[in-house]
């Protein structure tokens, strides 16, 4: 049987002899040109195979002419020799082959082809029985993945193989602008490891980099070993270097440890330790410091209050500090009540409240002033989901005292239940029992159970909705907090009356297990009627949906309710048709009201985009609303702030989104919101955002911000970066942001300068950041493009449509860190 002519693996030898060939798969090719450094072959024959597919695939030669002058002498095929062998293809002038020593010598114009690269040759030869072979003086172009280069010789014995002068760039043959060259690379494929020898990169014919010995996996094996440097210099933390150290513990889990070094602070260490399992899977993230000279660089900010008085036990955070996070997840699959459950846990904690604020660099990492820690059980079903857990508060900002923490859950239960019955009702339940914990406030239990049963008709048109809701909630409280509240309710008691404050009547309103009990009844309906129109020429669907919503709930008397983690809502768009006006169960509103509503649309016929979209609506109250919280003022008889939301997208380049409350008792908005997008060329875009929000019971102005971004490209290499974030209100930057990139086929250079707000006092600080990156092969300097997306959106077009995060947030968050930290 004639041996099957295996050239060599040369693909493999030389793609895998590459080193961070995984980042190209993110990188932007699109400035690329479409030539090739070694084109395509025209006379390869076309096919499907791939490299799996060559051990069973047969090996067909042909040529103008064989020839052999005895048993046991060569044999030669010459004058257009052409071997085809599953997805490989080779072409040479001359072949020579020995069947019995299997040697074999390729020689004038040899073209090698396969589902991963194209090689253009001048000799090719080895041995066939030893497993040796070797060519010469070749060029090469991948095609899976973008690249090129080429090598004097590359030599193979086996598993083992050297590339002798071989180079690497991504760039267009005619325009390298960085290269990468090594005098000669040894490679190991069982092993999966290469080393590198005399190599250096360049840019343009300057040398920037040289590394005489260095070795990198070949593979996908992970293996211990140093992970690209993060290098940044600031105002606070001076020359900023991470140099992340990867550690291969088993194929299902692994750990990275980084260590830091700050010129203005110290060292810090931080380690992150993954696992993965059939069942689940979990990550631990820590960082730690010795000593942290910040603090004693700034005392005042940690042993003052805002006018200058000394804080009682304040103590300088210098020594210790950290942070860590575990987020674990185990599937219990399915099980009881026929649904899936899983457990969870996502615990945070930090050293000292100053820990986020001093650590983070952006408005995020402070815009929380507590951690929370959450651990439970839960599962699902069809129609229902449920729950057991516990979760835990840490104050995180120094500024807000340990009281207005929010209260721990240890533990909480909840169910959710809705389920269809028949063909003309809709039955469910809401159920939660909770014991609230606190280190400095007062304790207590409460269940809150909530039954409903609705009859959803609907149509093509037009939806009718009548709900009925029974809510009974129930408190058992410590006798201190049934003390606390007996006592505000006697004295108000006594103030609206004109009676002393006696231990008779504290006596008397004191109920150490409160409870309330009403009926809900709700009616939402709406009908949608839509025509063809034609504006401009183009056709488009307009649509008009009127909406009305009613709701009654009667008024009860919860002032000696507590307030565990009930909030009021802010008044918008979705607060038309709810029925409750807070967050929690501590307060249910009272209600006879009826919300109408109004929104049209024009949806383009011709590409399903909807470029119109306004809606408008406000609530008629027919009745006071008694029920109030903390220092709300009953809601008066008569009607509510009108809501406006327009969204205009005029052509494929312009959005525009415009919000606005307008409160007809004061005559005067309430909340005023602009969003502005225009899109320039393929890669550029201008944000302008404009926010407003004033108190509606004290009309004191809450917040003005204008928010201007852009990334205007100059041409098709340059372009320039800015942001400037300012809150009128305070008359202070928040951030600005100023920065230049250039960037071709292969190399990119970013230089960014950013101000910013560095702590919860307001100072700022400065930052800039210089990045090179070469595109295939790594970059040099901090990384900037993470912290230009969240800064200007649409910065990469892909995120065009997500919504910045508002910087009027809650307390509700979670551990996670400053993802820009």
């Amino acid at each position: 049987m004639r041996k099957t002519l295996q050239l060599l693996p040369l693909s493999l030898c030389i793609a895998l002899a590459l080193p961070a060939m995984a980042a190209e798969e993110q990188e932007d090719w699109s400035l690329c040109p479409v030539g090739d450094a070694v084109p395509p072959f025209e006379d390869a024959p076309a096919t499907d195979a791939t490299a799996a597919d060559r051990p069973n695939a047969p090996t067909d030669i042909e040529g103008g002419s064989l020839s052999r002058e005895s048993d046991g002498e060569n044999i030669v095929v010459q004058d257009n020799v052409r071997l085809s062998r599953g997805d490989q293809f080779l072409h040479t002038d001359v072949l020579s082959y020995n069947e019995e020593s299997g040697q074999y010598v390729a020689e004038g114009g040899v073209r090698y082809q396969d589902s991963g690269m194209r090689i253009l040759a001048e000799r090719a030869e080895g041995d066939q029985n030893a497993d040796r072979h070797s060519i010469q003086d070749l060029q090469y172009q991948l095609t899976e993945r973008r690249g090129n280069g080429g090598a004097e010789r590359i030599d193979l014995h086996g598993a083992q193989g050297s590339l002798v002068g071989s180079t690497y760039t991504t760039c267009d043959p005619d325009d390298q602008q960085w290269q990468l060259k090594a005098q000669r690379i040894d490679i190991d494929t069982e092993e999966g490891m290469a080393v590198a020898r005399n190599a250096v990169v360049k840019i343009r014919d300057v040398p920037i980099l040289y590394v005489p010995w260095f070795m990198f996996p070949i593979d996908d094996r992970r293996r211990t070993g140093l992970l690209y440097p993060s290098i940044s210099m600031s105002g606070r933390n001076g020359l900023d270097w991470k140099q992340p150290i990867y550690l291969n513990l088993a194929p299902n889990y692994d750990a990275t440890l980084t260590p830091r070094i700050m010129s203005e602070r110290g060292a810090m260490l931080g380690t992150e330790f993954r696992w993965l399992y059939p069942g689940g899977r979990g990550e631990f993230y820590g960082e730690w410091m010795p000593h942290d000279k910040l603090p004693g660089n700034e005392p005042d900010r940690y042993l003052r209050d805002d006018n200058g008085n000394p804080i009682a036990g304040a103590t300088l955070p210098e020594d210790d500090r950290g942070l860590f996070r575990l987020k674990a997840r185990h599937n219990l699959g399915d099980g009881w009540f026929g649904g899936r459950w899983q457990a969870s846990a996502n615990l945070g904690w930090v050293s000292d409240p100053h820990y986020l604020d001093d650590f983070s660099n952006s408005l995020f990492g402070r815009s929380s002033y507590q951690m929370t820690s959450t651990v439970g059980l839960y599962g699902r079903g069809r129609y229902w989901d449920a729950g057991l857990m516990a979760d835990h508060q840490q104050l995180t900002d120094y500024t807000v005292p340990e009281r207005n923490l929010r209260y721990d859950r240890l533990p909480r239960a909840y169910l959710n239940w809705s389920q269809p019955f028949g063909n003309w009702f809709e039955a469910g339940l809401s159920a939660e029992a909770v014991q609230f914990r606190h280190d400095v406030r007062d304790e207590g239990s409460r269940l809150d159970f909530k039954p409903y049963i609705s009859m959803p008709l609907e149509g093509a048109s037009w939806f009718l909705r009548p709900t009925l809701a029974w809510r009974y909630t129930s408190y058992g409280l410590d006798s201190d907090l049934a003390d606390s509240i007996a006592t505000d309710r006697a004295t108000d008691f006594a103030n609206d009356n004109g009676v002393p404050v006696t231990p008779d009547l504290i006596a008397r309103f004191r109920n150490d297990s409160p409870s309330r009990s009403l009926p809900i009844a709700s009616l939402d309906a709406g009908v949608y009627f839509d025509r063809s129109t034609t504006i401009r020429g183009e056709r488009y669907l307009h649509t008009l949906e009127p909406r009305i919503y009613y709701l009654n709930a009667p008024y009860r008397d919860q002032s000696d309710l507590p307030r565990f983690d009930t909030t009021a809502m802010t008044y918008s768009w979705g607060q038309l048709f709810r029925d409750n006006r807070y967050t929690g169960a501590d307060r249910q509103t009272d209600a006879n009201q009826l919300t109408t509503a109004l929104t049209t649309r024009l949806i383009s016929e011709d590409d399903g985009r909807e470029r119109l979209s306004a809606s408008i609506g406000q609530i008629q109250y027919f009745d006071d609303v008694r029920t109030t919280l903390g220092g709300e003022r009953p809601i008066e008889q008569g009607k509510s702030a009108w809501i406006a939301d327009v969204s205009v997208s005029p052509s494929d380049r312009w959005n525009i989104n415009v919000g606005y409350q307008w409160d007809p008792k004061f005559r005067g908005e309430d909340l005023a919101s602009l969003r502005l997008r225009y899109l320039i060329g393929e890669a550029g875009v201008v944000n302008l955002g404009y926010r407003y929000r004033r108190n509606p019971t004290t009309r004191e102005d809450l917040l003005e911000q204008v928010d201007f971004s852009f990334l205007y490209p100059i041409d098709q290499n340059w372009s320039v970066v800015g942001r400037y974030y300012y809150s009128l209100l305070d008359d202070k930057l928040l951030e600005s942001i100023a920065g230049v990139q250039w960037e071709s086929c292969c190399l990119a250079v970013r230089l960014v300068a950013r101000r910013y707000v560095r702590n919860r006092d307001g100072d700022l600080d400065d930052s800039l950041r210089l990045e090179f990156e070469l595109k295939g092969l790594g970059s040099a300097g901090q990384k900037t493009e993470r912290e230009l997306r969240r800064a200007i959106l649409g910065y990469d077009r892909d995120d065009l449509y997500l919504v910045p995060p508002s910087l009027i947030t809650d307390d509700n968050v979670d551990s996670s860190p400053d993802p820009i930290l």
